[in-house]
């Protein structure tokens, strides 16, 4: 935070000395100050550009991690957990069950298992709250 403020602040008072220049290249009728001036608006474009990219990297590795302590808290299965991410897929109990190679009665039985266990009354319910909490 602090670094942040640091370099805004500097970027601040380096667009006032900017100002203070096209004012002295203004008044003294001097071409070379305004080349001067363009270098220095490309110089500033570059490093918004570069803070920008930087900025919207950070936000995708943040949300991008599983939290597994949550996810232990549960006490979800692995079972449970595979089903959970199908169901997250939008799949059927008939699907998950093809896929998994199981009953879709036994399917059944892990989702009203995660539902008992998110606290959720239905699946759409309980993908918003595994979603919440980074467990998928």
């Amino acid at each position: 935070m602090k670094k942040t403020i640091l370099i805004f602040g500097l970027l601040i008072l380096a667009l006032l000395l900017l100002f203070r220049l096209s004012n002295y290249a203004f008044v003294s009728g001097n071409i070379q100050n305004e080349i001067v001036i363009a270098v220095i608006a490309i110089v500033f474009f570059i490093i918004g550009v570069f803070i920008n990219k930087r900025t919207l990297q950070k936000e995708a590795v943040i949300t991008n991690q599983i939290d597994h302590k949550k996810l232990e808290e549960f006490g979800l299965s692995k079972r449970e957990y595979e089903v959970l991410k199908e169901i997250a897929q939008g799949l059927s109990n008939k699907e998950i069950a093809n896929k998994l190679f199981v009953s879709e009665s036994t399917i059944k039985t892990h989702v009203s298992s995660l539902l008992v266990k998110l606290n959720a009354k239905r699946r759409t319910q309980a993908i918003q709250i595994a979603k919440g909490f980074r467990i998928i």
